[in-house]
């Protein structure tokens, strides 16, 4: 794609970026088949190469942008399909993070959309505000038929239908400590225990913690790491985001240069993509760029370490015997297939722990969680949900497993089989407790 930027524009290193990424694309359109917005909405604009077209036409020209680029902007899920789909390499995911960065930076979005996306912002990255919204909402839910149904846009009402009726009480995993290996230790890593899973399903770092520690690794979860800041970063909201993630980088250089890290685990796949790109979020900050090139290559996934683990100490997880009854459904997560191209590790693990795995038929879309996309693009996000759930269904799955508490939340009573993150069926073949999900269900 040719473009026009002056010399003075590709000063700036997030332009001269973008620009080499949009010089990448040639307009073939393949992306468009596998963009879930493109499927379901035919329009040109609401495919990738439409929205690189108007994120083109924004950045080239340097003013405010417009009320078209903004609104099928945030169409946009970020679900990357279409980075797995482009045969030219195109890096959509930085391109679009620019044009947001951008949008917010220029646009007055309409009041009811400020004050939703400032809430968001301020409260689900700080797992004590999270909680003590998720319980005023508890609270609220009863009254909701006689709220407007325009207060803030229409997003109220679906707020509080996606509220919890019951909020899991803090884990004592989810505060700084050192998780001791069983028997000999045969590595150690740090696990992020993130900001909204440790609100809504505590027991998927129980059961991370749990897996690894029987497996001989230690575990430390570093004093002052939290947010991995994807939330606020695809919400244009580079600063905080930027913040969010050096936080993190300060907590695991110190503990990788005091006793030393084979890894850093990530069990919420959307925050694994974010984290493994802060060396380019800081590849021009002189002060932070190395440790947080170092921290992105020590960013695993807690299915892609087991798989490298298992593989180099020649032990496997299972197989069990209560494992081999069942039918799991594996939903991959976008931030997983798409953002970190993890794809076999998931499956085989949970082959390997004795499971009947199976697959969707869409399982290249996305079911419409997408971060807060669920909260701010509702009709949208349904309709994706609807369809995930239907072809889910149609694998007549006996459990839901999935890597991202997103695509869990989103998922979640509406299939009618439990839907659990996949280290808590391992942990659970490899001697852990029977996941709760699974303990009223006939499996």
């Amino acid at each position: 794609m040719q473009t026009n930027f002056s010399l003075a524009q590709l000063a700036d290193p997030d332009v001269k970026a973008s620009e080499q990424i949009l010089r990448a694309c040639v307009h073939c359109g393949f992306c468009t088949a596998t963009c879930p917005t493109y499927v379901l909405l035919g329009d040109e604009l609401d495919s990738p190469r439409g929205r690189i077209y108007l994120l083109k036409q924004m950045l080239e020209g340097g003013g405010p942008a417009d009320e078209k680029t903004v609104r099928h902007v945030d169409r946009c899920l970020s679900c990357l399909s279409c980075m797995t789909t482009c045969p030219s390499g195109v890096h959509y995911q930085h391109l679009v993070d620019h044009g947001r960065k951008h949008i917010e930076e220029t646009y007055r979005r309409p009041l009811a959309d400020r004050l939703v996306r400032w809430w968001l912002a301020t409260t689900v990255p700080y797992p004590q505000r999270f909680r003590a919204t998720l319980g005023l909402a508890r609270l609220a839910r009863p009254f909701v038929r006689l709220l407007p149904k325009t207060l803030f846009g229409g997003r109220l009402h679906a707020m509080l239908a996606m509220a919890p009726a019951r909020v899991p009480a803090p884990s004592p995993v989810d505060r700084p400590q050192v998780f001791a290996a069983e028997g000999t230790r045969r590595g150690r890593v740090a696990l992020l225990n993130g900001c909204a899973q440790t609100v809504l399903a505590p027991q998927i770092n129980e059961a991370t913690i749990r897996l690894l520690t029987r497996l001989g690794v230690e575990v430390v979860s570093a004093d002052g790491a939290g947010c991995c800041g994807s939330l606020v970063h695809h919400m244009g909201k580079v600063d905080l985001s930027h913040a969010q993630a050096r936080a993190n980088i300060d907590a695991w250089c110190r503990e990788a240069d005091t006793a030393g890290l084979d890894a850093i685990i990530v069990n919420t796949s959307g925050c694994g993509t974010q984290i493994k790109d802060y060396g380019f979020m800081f590849r021009d900050d002189a002060a932070c760029a190395d440790r947080a090139a170092r921290v992105a290559g020590l960013a695993r996934d807690v299915t892609e370490y087991l798989a490298e683990f298992l593989a180099a100490q020649d032990v496997a997880i299972g197989p069990s015997a209560e494992a081999a009854a069942l039918r799991v459904t594996y939903h991959s997560a976008c931030s997983m297939q798409h953002g970190q191209k993890i794809v076999r590790q998931p499956r085989d693990l949970l082959r390997g722990a004795g499971f009947t795995v199976v697959e969707p038929a869409d399982g290249h879309l996305c079911c419409g969680s997408a971060g807060t996309y669920n909260l701010l693009q509702q009709d949208l996000a349904e309709q994706l949900k609807a369809r995930k759930v239907a072809t889910i269904a149609a694998t007549h799955p006996d459990v839901v497993a999935a890597g991202n508490i997103g695509c869990i939340a989103q998922l979640q009573d509406a299939i009618g089989a439990p839907v659990v993150h996949t280290v808590e069926l391992l942990d659970w073949a490899g001697g852990g407790p029977r996941p709760a999900a699974l303990a009223g269900a006939d499996v």
